[in-house]
């Protein structure tokens, strides 16, 4: 059994989860952390097993509220969709309960509504998922669990509904393609991912093509037990929480074993590109990848990012781009670890004629940083602030819920919540330069800028510049 910390809260309420004490709690944790120090923490238990079926279960027994949230994440992700069919790995997830055996979809919703519960669901690049949250009381539960399974199990696809909704993926990638920030995106992931799945996009002739055998075979491949992991937080012994994972996981396909993953093809180092946009300001994107989920370098670029531009109002590039010279509303950096390496990103917003400025401070403040790291002072407050909001990451079963469903599915170290602050106050200065070292370089950022076109000998232009047509979008 592995153990991880949680604020340790006096008050448990059993009765009801009012609207009141669902807005209150987080707060009271955050004052109650606040007043009796980081060292008075309780322990709350991580279980995992395997179920026969073959699915990862991680289960964490909370027994405050009288619920029960369980997330099913699927290897299914857009980044095993074949060239040329992307916008299937959502399609798939969203057409689950859209028909299954003899219930159409407006069954499917009638009997989830009676039951209480609440559905959802998503495919994104690396895991299509499928959640439940659901009161306690039976027999509403067991129909829950039964119905979800059902859907997970033996969705039939129905041709009327899949083409409806290709109708309204279509009408949606076409909407979006205007919007700047869309553009900017789609063509930022593209320079950086090039003939690889992270840097594909859906476009309405990608989605007219996908069918519905295409969806059937798609399900049968990647839906899998096998390739399955459970995570499950709530008011419900390991015993039950068992039996849930066995009902979800009984009827699903065999699947295939999980294919190689793409190779990641060398970016272009230092190139930017402009695209025209007739909107009052230009939105700009700079980075390069970053790092994979797992990357022993994480918790140092963590403290690093937090100092650079991960911490809102206290960062560099917030000090030297608002604060300093009134350039943007606000700007951010973060790092997004995936399966494979994930992307650096840097991010703001501006008017059009103040763009090749903006840009120029940006990248002339992320070599400084590069060259010199952190100060010992911005160190100390990175670290201090990054330990002491670590409460509010799991302030409510559903963010304890996506932690638990991010340490199954990439494989972390179940003692990852556990030892979070610990490896946070551990980083150094040094640590903190030599992951930086590793994996970012200023010569190596890719830059885009959607609604300026580059000023005459622009400042910090390390490529030739040139309006492009946008890529399509990735739904």
């Amino acid at each position: 059994m592995i153990r991880f910390n949680i604020v340790a809260m006096s008050m448990r309420v059993r009765a009801r989860a009012t609207g009141f004490w669902r807005c209150l709690l987080p707060a009271l944790a955050v004052l109650w952390l606040a007043t009796v120090g980081r060292t008075a923490w309780a322990v709350l238990p991580i279980e995992t097993w395997t179920t026969s079926t073959g699915a990862k279960v991680l289960f964490v027994r909370a027994d405050a509220i009288p619920m029960i949230d369980i997330n099913i994440d699927f290897d299914a992700g857009g980044r095993l969709v074949p060239a040329g069919r992307q916008g299937l790995a959502s399609l798939t997830n969203g057409l689950l309960a859209k028909g299954t055996g003899s219930l159409d979809e407006a069954a499917i919703a009638e009997r989830f509504a009676r039951t209480g519960a609440i559905r959802g669901g998503g495919a994104g690049d690396d895991s299509a998922s499928v959640s439940l949250r659901s009161l306690l009381s039976q027999p509403q539960l067991d129909d829950a669990v039964s119905l979800l399974a059902q859907v997970l199990s033996q969705p039939n696809f129905p041709e009327a509904v899949l083409e409806r909704e290709k109708a309204r993926v279509i009408a949606s990638l076409r909407e979006a393609a205007l919007r700047p920030e869309t553009m900017a995106g789609r063509a930022f992931s593209a320079l950086l991912y090039p003939d690889h799945p992270y840097g594909r996009y859906a476009d309405p002739q990608t989605v007219a093509s996908v069918r519905r055998d295409d969806l059937v075979a798609f399900h049968a491949d990647h839906y899998s037990a096998s390739r399955a992991v459970v995570s499950m937080i709530g008011a419900v012994s390991r015993e039950q929480a068992a039996r849930i994972a066995e009902t979800l996981t009984q009827g699903l396909p065999r699947g295939v074993a999980s294919p190689a993953r793409a190779p990641l093809q060398a970016p272009a180092r230092g190139v930017e590109r402009r695209i025209e946009h007739p909107a009052s300001q230009s939105h700009l994107l700079v980075g390069s990848r970053g790092i994979a989920r797992g990357d022993p370098d994480f918790f140092a670029l963590t403290v690093g990012n937090y100092v650079l531009g991960g911490g809102g109002f206290v960062s560099r590039l917030y000090d030297q781009v608002r604060e300093k010279r009134g350039l943007a509303y606000s700007v951010y950096s973060y790092f997004s670890p995936m399966v494979q390496t994930g992307p650096f990103t840097i991010g703001l917003q501006t008017r059009k004629d103040q763009a090749d400025q903006a840009l120029k401070v940006v990248r002339d403040e992320l070599a400084r940083f590069l060259r010199d790291g952190p100060t010992e002072a911005e160190l100390v407050a990175a670290k201090s602030n990054l330990v002491g909001g670590f409460a509010l990451r799991i302030d409510s079963n559903q963010k304890i819920l996506a932690q638990l469903s991010a340490i199954g599915f990439y494989g972390l170290p179940l003692d990852w919540l556990e030892r979070w602050t610990e490896r946070i106050e551990a980083v150094t200065l040094g640590d903190v330069r030599a992951a930086l070292a590793r994996h970012l370089s200023a010569e190596a950022m890719v830059t885009v800028v959607v609604g300026a076109a580059a000023a005459d000998g622009a400042a910090g232009a390390p490529a030739a510049s040139g309006a492009a047509a946008p890529p399509a979008s990735r739904p």
